[in-house]
């Protein structure tokens, strides 16, 4: 295994539940070293960059408004395998399908409202912390 790091968002769903340090916490114990974090709300400019990837898929547009309807945090992860063991605490995209003891099955609302984001790759991971982090040297 090899260090690496991933990016997280607390989602507005989560940060309006005070989720957030809920959230932290079980990744800190989930072996995560939170190396960046700030709190932002995203303007629909950001959201719309961030999740360019999705621009022609049927959900954009919602999620879009869904991302800049409050407050998000997000921070920077550290740890071995870092992108994948994120994805395994995270759970299923649908909370319905989530493994027990998953932040999606613990905290999730529904598959739209599913309070964290996290990169699917490394690659992913470093164009994502370049975003949210630009002037750090995190990378």
């Amino acid at each position: 295994m090899s260090t690496e790091r991933t990016l997280t968002i607390v989602k507005p769903d989560g940060v309006a539940a005070h989720l957030t340090g809920a959230v932290l916490a079980h990744l800190e114990k989930a072996g995560f070293k939170i190396v960046a974090l700030r709190r932002l709300h995203l303007s629909r400019a950001q959201a719309e960059g961030f999740y360019a990837v999705h621009r022609e898929r049927g959900f954009y547009q919602d999620l879009v408004r869904f991302m800049t309807e409050g407050p998000v945090v997000v921070a920077a992860l550290e740890r071995d395998n870092a992108v994948a063991e994120l994805r395994r605490v995270m759970g299923a995209t649908d909370p319905a399908k989530a493994d027990a003891g998953t932040l999606r099955k613990l905290y999730a609302t529904s598959i739209e409202r599913n309070v964290i984001h996290g990169s699917d790759a490394v690659e992913t991971a470093r164009q994502e912390i370049a975003y949210f982090f630009p002037q750090s040297d995190l990378l």
